[in-house]
């Protein structure tokens, strides 16, 4: 299924690179045929992708969503986390209501990010919850009807909830004039005078921070990376193709380079995953190897982009060529927070471990 659905909206990808453009119709596809409901327990209506013994089949669906298009990995990369964080944190009521809301056909995010000053914080008074401040570089900012995002909270801890908003409002997505990405509609959203009811507040104070998941969730956009990062080579193996240059020594060292790279990317992902879904048996050891992978997969990425653009030379800048907006989606989307934090920290945990290094990550 998820193989066919993205293969159906992937022709659209080249149109979406604008800065007004957002994947619409790539979404609508997505909500006919259940992948916006997949992260839900089958009993919920969904197939359970968020579930640790679909591990596999979540990976597989994010790398070829990725592949397809990194705009919109990106979109159903935060729809997955925001369902996964409910399912995990929310209450029975809460977890009911917002699976109704993705049977429904929500498009659900995480926005975490925010202006400082300025940024969200709740409210209470006469028993009534309201929100006031903002949220910034929030993907998909007036598409996004369920995003859950975290609130300071009057003791300045973090409270995550699911605001309740209405297509095209709160929203001003004008200052994201980007390199890459340019059709997630990342900007700003205005929450003050949000009223929030009781089943929106998932969880309790700063459970969004919680290890090993906060740190270990950071596989499923490693996931999405890899797709793009296997788009790039393809676009890469097409050229020395098509233009017969294949046979050039260097263009195959080069080629040979950029497929271990996603091979070595591919692999890491997978440890991951498997770390993540695994990690309550040893949560430090997967904290740490998910920030490995962060590591590899960067790398990888980078590595990939500069092969391609050696061995196709000027003609992949062209707009035209299939390989530079390839380039610039992942280029732009490998900048993620604190990856140099990410792979200090794994080296800590390497450094400090009392065995050899090769018994470190024992697979189930």
């Amino acid at each position: 299924m998820t193989e066919a659905a993205v293969a159906r909206v992937t022709p659209l990808s080249a149109d979406l690179d604008r800065h007004d453009a957002f994947p619409t119709e790539a979404i609508d596809h997505f909500r006919e045929c259940g992948l916006l409901k997949g992260p839900l327990p089958m009993a919920a209506g969904g197939v359970g992708l968020c579930e640790p013994e679909q591990v596999a089949a979540l990976r597989e669906v994010l790398y070829l969503v990725g592949r397809g298009s990194l705009v919109l990995g990106r979109l159903y990369e935060g729809h997955v986390n925001a369902l996964a964080l409910v399912l995990r944190y929310g209450s029975a009521e809460s977890r009911e209501h917002f699976a109704q809301d993705a049977r429904d056909g929500h498009l659900f995010g995480v926005w975490n990010t925010e202006p400082d000053p300025g940024g969200l914080s709740l409210m209470q008074a006469d028993g009534v919850m309201q929100l006031g401040g903002m949220k910034s570089y929030a993907s998909g900012a007036g598409y996004v009807t369920r995003p859950l995002v975290t609130a300071r909270t009057e003791d300045d801890r973090r409270l995550m909830l699911v605001a309740p908003l209405e297509p095209g409002t709160r929203s001003d997505a004008t200052a994201w004039r980007v390199h890459g990405m340019r059709a997630t509609a990342t900007g700003t959203v205005e929450f003050s005078g949000l009223r929030i009811d009781t089943e929106a507040v998932i969880g309790e104070p700063d459970d969004y921070f919680r290890q090993p998941f906060f740190s270990c969730g950071a596989w499923r956009f490693l996931a999405v990376q890899c797709g793009g990062i296997a788009s790039v080579f393809e676009a890469h193996r097409a050229h020395l193709l098509k233009t017969g240059r294949g046979g050039d020594p260097h263009q195959r060292a080069r080629l040979g380079k950029a497929a271990a790279a996603v091979e070595t990317a591919r692999l890491f992902v997978a440890g991951a995953a498997e770390a993540a879904a695994h990690a309550e048996a040893d949560p430090e050891g997967a904290v740490a190897y998910v920030n490995l992978a962060r590591g590899v997969v960067e790398r990888a990425g980078l590595d990939v982009i500069e092969l391609a653009q050696r061995s196709v030379g000027l003609s992949g800048f062209l707009e035209a060529h299939p390989l530079e907006r390839r380039v610039r989606d992942l280029a732009t989307y490998l900048r993620q927070p604190a990856p140099d934090y990410a792979l200090a920290s794994a080296a800590g945990h390497i450094l400090d471990a009392p065995g050899p290094f090769h018994a470190l990550w024992q697979r189930p």
